[in-house]
């Protein structure tokens, strides 16, 4: 029994060590019980994976919970802006 009590109480703290850090996440309309804090803009390659990571970092930096893509443009070189919410 005691074992069993050791066990459980290994793995209760091994979760709360291992939680993942809250990041902002991408969203695709306006949360509706969140404030819209202001706007971001970032540039990268050709990839429009990249251009979200760089947004999401940039987002990230500036306290926001989400956010959303509001335009991307570019032939070859993207450019991305972003609406940011807390």
């Amino acid at each position: 029994m005691k074992n069993v009590k050791t066990l459980i109480a290994a793995a209760v703290l091994r979760l709360n060590f291992h939680l993942p850090a809250f990041a902002a996440v991408e969203v695709q309309a306006t949360p509706c019980r969140s404030t819209k804090v202001g706007t971001i803009s970032a540039n990268a390659g050709t990839n429009l994976g990249s251009l979200e990571d760089q947004l999401a970092q940039k987002a990230d930096e500036m306290g926001a919970k989400s956010f959303r893509i509001t335009s991307v443009t570019g032939p070859n070189t993207l450019h991305g802006t972003a609406v940011i919410y807390k």
